[in-house]
């Protein structure tokens, strides 16, 4: 585990790369990793075709308090899609492809994550 990181952002770390593997290995290509505004920070940006993919990363060990997909309420989408905004105002020559909010989630343990892709998990008009 890196000295700077604390163990639940150890975790979050290994989450996200299981997710970009698991992202990579169905086609898609990293564009940015961990984009952070002052407005919000999106986990993974990608390109699926032509498409440019803001992917959100939950992880659960249980479903005990809702599971990872509750973890993405209104306010989190929000924040992702303002990051999302500023990434695009930053990166012009992807501002007019097509784009779309993907959520990966891992539930379970790290040796055993079982993993889930919600492609369009929401959209841009959903939280304004």
């Amino acid at each position: 585990m890196a000295p700077d990181l604390s163990p639940m952002q150890h975790q979050g770390r290994l989450a996200e790369d299981a997710a970009l593997a698991f992202l990579e290995n169905h086609g898609l290509q990293l564009l940015a990793r961990n984009a952070r505004y002052r407005v919000g920070e999106i986990d993974l940006i990608l390109r699926h075709g032509d498409t440019v993919v803001f992917a959100e990363v939950r992880q659960r060990r249980s479903e005990a308090f809702g599971g990872a997909a509750q973890s993405i309420d209104r306010r989190k989408m929000r924040k992702c899609a303002l990051a999302a905004q500023c990434w695009l105002k930053q990166h012009p020559h992807h501002a007019q492809a097509p784009c779309r909010f993907d959520a990966v989630l891992l539930s379970g343990r790290e040796a055993a994550w079982k993993i889930d892709w919600l492609q369009a998990a929401f959209v841009f008009e959903d939280v304004f």
